[in-house]
């Protein structure tokens, strides 16, 4: 976890659903090209295509009993 601090951190809270599809494509493989090596690029989003072409996912499903998370790692 202590890597996790070292790096650098983005974080792009939606804005992904008003996209046409070019344009999201064009969005995503730049935010894919500023991610790795030390930095980290996090995307939260309702977006479903989203699913399809983020590798690793950080899911949050909310219940009646409050939100759980998993990781979904590709």
């Amino acid at each position: 976890l202590g890597d996790v601090y070292k790096r650098q951190t983005l974080f792009i809270d939606e804005g992904f659903g008003s996209l046409d599809e070019n344009a999201r494509e064009q969005a995503i493989r730049i935010l894919q090209g500023l991610s790795g090596g030390s930095r980290l690029v996090g995307i939260i989003s309702h977006v479903t295509e989203l699913k399809q072409e983020i590798e690793d996912q950080l899911i949050v499903n909310k219940d009646e009993n409050g939100s759980r998370v998993r990781w979904q790692i590709s």
